[in-house]
C-alpha cells in the first residue's frame, strides 16, 4: 500500500516543480532587458536549470507564465476543498460516534476533491505538454526520467529522517505474532 502512494506523489511533486518552474519568470521584460539579452537570464535556481536545460523560447515561458496565472487561483480552491473534505474523513472516521453512512459520504466528498484537483493539475500538464517541441519533449522525458532515479536513491538510504522515524515506530511496536 505504501509504495502505491509514493509513486503519485513523487509525480504531483515533479509536476508541481515543473509548474512552478515558471513563476520566476512571472514578471514581463521591459523592452531595454529584451534589447540587452537579459531578459532572460538564468537565476542561480534549478528552475532557471530546468528552463535552460529545455532551452524554451521567451514566447514558451511566457505561455507558461500565463497559463499558470490562470491555473493558480482553480487549484489554490480545490487544494482548500481537498484538505477541507479529507479533515472532515478524518474527523467522520475517528470521532466518537462513527455513523457509517456519514463516513461514506465524506469519503465521496474527498474523493470528489482529489478528482477536481487531478483534473486541474493534468488539464494544466496538457497544455503545458502542447508547448513544447518534440525535442524539448524528449529532453522534459529524460530529466523527469533522472529525477525519478534520484528521488528513489534519497528513499532508499536508511539514515532519511521519514526511515529512522518508521524504524523507531517498529521498534516500539513490533509486529503481532497471529499463531
Amino acid at each position: 500500500m505504501m509504495r502505491k502512494l509514493k509513486t503519485p506523489n513523487l509525480y504531483v511533486l515533479f509536476c508541481t516543480m515543473f509548474c512552478l518552474c515558471f513563476a520566476a519568470y512571472g514578471q514581463e521584460p521591459t523592452p531595454e532587458d529584451v534589447r540587452q539579452g537579459q531578459a532572460f537570464a538564468p537565476a542561480p535556481d534549478s528552475r532557471a536549470g530546468l528552463v535552460r536545460e529545455l532551452g524554451l523560447s521567451p514566447e514558451q515561458v511566457r505561455a507558461v507564465v500565463k497559463l499558470n496565472r490562470e491555473r493558480k487561483p482553480l487549484e489554490d480552491a480545490a487544494r482548500k476543498r481537498f484538505r477541507d473534505a479529507q479533515r472532515g474523513l478524518n474527523l467522520a472516521i475517528y470521532g466518537d460516534n462513527v455513523v457509517d453512512s456519514d463516513v461514506h459520504a465524506k469519503l465521496a466528498e474527498f474523493q470528489s476533491a482529489q478528482a477536481e484537483l487531478a483534473r486541474i493539475k493534468f488539464t494544466n500538464e496538457l497544455a503545458v505538454r502542447k508547448l513544447l517541441t518534440p525535442q524539448q519533449l524528449v529532453r522534459f522525458r529524460e530529466l523527469r526520467r533522472q529525477f525519478a532515479e534520484e528521488r528513489k536513491a534519497l528513499d532508499q538510504k536508511p539514515n532519511k529522517p521519514a526511515n529512522r522515524a518508521l524504524q523507531r515506530l517498529r521498534r516500539r511496536n513490533p509486529p503481532i505474532n497471529r499463531f
